[in-house]
């Protein structure tokens, strides 16, 4: 399955920042869990226990504790890992993923007319999707999905159902939140 069919089939992404969330991830309806947390001693267990639940895993890379920017990370996590893809706010990172098979998640922060235009100017072009953040600005969503033709991931401050369709109705393509009242929705 391709990630915009993935993404598309499964609008509502957990994203989850310690174990206990983990958890209710996995027993949740969510398919697709953002892991906003972790370090180099305990993220492959965390992949696998995603994996032993039938759900697909995506490292959000930069928020790992002992990981950096090089290419032997992008190389675990592909051979040690059953991670199916990573977010990055890095670019490099992003094509560095692809180039492994990874899908590759592409995380911008808009919050100012500059920071749009600098997402747009620094887009990855062989990224898989991207995630825009705060993920309550319909206005960005509609501009940056009709500039991108990219799957688009919208993240941040998404707190109930209203927000998950205002997001949707503006182009996004699924929703990320760490709000498990929405991950059943």
């Amino acid at each position: 399955m391709n990630t915009r069919d993935l993404l598309e089939q499964n609008p509502i992404i957990a994203a989850v920042k310690n174990k206990e969330e983990l958890d209710l991830a996995l027993e949740s309806s969510a398919e697709i869990i953002f892991v906003l947390f972790g370090d180099i001693i305990n993220i492959k267990e965390i992949s696998e226990l995603i994996l032993s639940k039938g759900k697909v895993g995506i490292i959000h890379i930069d928020l790992v504790e002992g990981f950096t920017n090089k290419e032997i990370v992008i190389k675990y996590l592909k051979q040690e890992t059953k991670f199916k893809g990573i977010i990055s706010t890095k670019p490099q990172v992003v094509k560095t993923a692809k180039n492994y098979g990874l899908v590759s998640i592409q995380r911008v922060f808009i919050f100012d007319t500059i920071s749009l235009n600098n997402a747009k100017n620094h887009l990855v072009s062989d990224c898989d999707a991207l995630e825009i953040l705060p993920g309550v600005i319909p206005k960005v969503i509609k501009i940056m999905s009709e500039d991108s033709k990219k799957p688009i991931v919208a993240g941040g401050l998404i707190e109930n159902k209203e927000e998950v369709m205002l997001a949707l109705s503006s182009g996004a393509t699924c929703v990320s939140t760490t709000k498990k009242e929405i991950w059943n929705m």
